[in-house]
């Protein structure tokens, strides 16, 4: 017995290594932590319970019998979040570029699966070079059913994506599933399509950090909710975004203590300017009402014109949206309808109760509005609030 518990020990020394020192070193230099460095930080200290710790890949082709690392370039299990159940999977790109097999696949749908069953959230933290190509098909079948699993669990559980290092071609569209997606400044990127394929299509040249870096899906796309400085602050981002979350679509967000007492707000009456045709910033509105340092803006460097994000009232958990009416006097247009519209849903799903600060001239006018789909876009909107059945209101300010 001796034997083989010290056998054991042997092989779990050795997943815990991932891709072996060299490569770990490599990752630290690139200011990057690794995979299990990065679940360990995320959850509570001595919660992680590892779910296939020595799963190993099925490839005998191409010399990969000689290349076996156990766990297969992605870290999954479960632990707690402040004392909260949530299931994590972390690619390790210290195994093979962090790329998918049919074995790393199936790790990740069983903590999908297993998060589903008990009603947790599933935090996702992406580094992977995209499929593993001596796979073939089996790696992208892979992907195909992570994708059904993320379907599954839409509105009903919370579905978190971090994307810590590359993240492309069919490795893309998971984390786009998911309800909300933080990625790290320099050292992240997503695109369907890497730069060197889009030179030789369409003749651009194009850096992959212009191409689909943090900064690009933060302020063009829409792509990224949220961007972070580094492995640490997304870290932070996710455990602060989960806080204002219920566990599943059955539960409502937990309460914080909070001291009812009378309370004036002197700075609410100044705010809004006398004349009607000066802006004014509706982030000042929105400190002026809610409990002091909550609020949480998701998408804030996309579509400007309105603002959504989660703060609290009386210690609970609610939904803003806002117009802005120092970007566009606060119009709306085809990003902020979609914007605006996809947050109302989540919060209805997850009974969020929702808080509507209007001050709005109406649709933007324009040819390139109406031929990107203003009509359909707006309807979306309108739909989200239309069958939204947590409770709403809505504050008219001054239109």
């Amino acid at each position: 017995m001796e034997s083989k518990i010290k056998d054991l020990n042997e092989k779990l020394a050795l997943a815990y290594l991932g891709g072996g020192q060299a490569r770990i070193e490599n990752q630290h230099q690139k200011k990057k932590l690794t995979a299990r460095e990065r679940v360990l930080y995320l959850l509570d200290e001595g919660s992680f319970e590892e779910i296939g710790a020595l799963v190993i890949h099925r490839t005998k082709e191409f010399g990969m019998e000689k290349e076996v690392f156990y766990g297969d370039g992605v870290v999954t299990g479960y632990g707690t979040i402040n004392g909260r159940l949530t299931y994590v999977f972390a690619q390790d790109f210290t195994v093979f570029g962090g790329s998918l097999s049919e074995t790393h696949a199936e790790k990740i749908c069983k903590v999908m699966d297993l998060a589903l069953k008990v009603g947790a959230p599933i935090i996702g933290l992406n580094d992977s070079g995209g499929a593993r190509i001596q796979e073939g098909v089996r790696s992208l079948g892979g992907y195909a059913d992570i994708f059904y699993k993320n379907v599954q669990s839409s509105g009903v559980i919370p579905q978190l994506s971090a994307i810590m290092g590359p993240c492309a071609g069919g490795a893309v569209y998971s984390p786009a599933m998911t309800d909300f997606t933080i990625m790290v400044e320099d050292t992240s990127y997503m695109f369907v399509t890497g730069p060197n394929v889009v030179k030789t299509v369409t003749n651009e040249e194009v850096s992959s950090e212009e191409l689909g870096g943090a900064s690009a899906h933060a302020t063009k796309s829409g792509v990224a909710h949220k961007t972070s400085a580094n492995d640490v602050e997304c870290l932070e981002d996710v455990k602060k975004l989960i806080s204002y979350l219920p566990q599943n679509n059955t539960e409502t967000p937990k309460i914080l203590p909070f001291k009812l007492q009378d309370e004036i707000r002197e700075s609410l009456s100044t705010i809004i300017p006398d004349n009607a045709n000066k802006p004014y910033d509706m982030h000042a509105v929105i400190s002026g009402i809610i409990d002091e340092d909550s609020f949480y803006e998701i998408h804030k460097d996309y579509a400007e014109n309105i603002i959504v994000g989660f703060a609290r009232l009386g210690g609970r958990s609610i939904g803003i949206v806002a117009n802005q009416p120092l970007f566009l006097a606060g119009v709306l247009d085809v990003n902020s309808s979609k914007k605006a519209a996809r947050f109302v849903r989540f919060c209805d799903a997850f009974n969020i109760p929702l808080l509507v600060l209007e001050d709005v001239p109406g649709f933007l006018p324009g040819t390139d509005q109406e031929w990107n789909g203003i009509i359909v876009n707006g309807a979306k909107l309108l739909y989200a609030f239309s069958e939204a059945t947590v409770p709403r209101i809505t504050v008219i300010i001054p239109k």
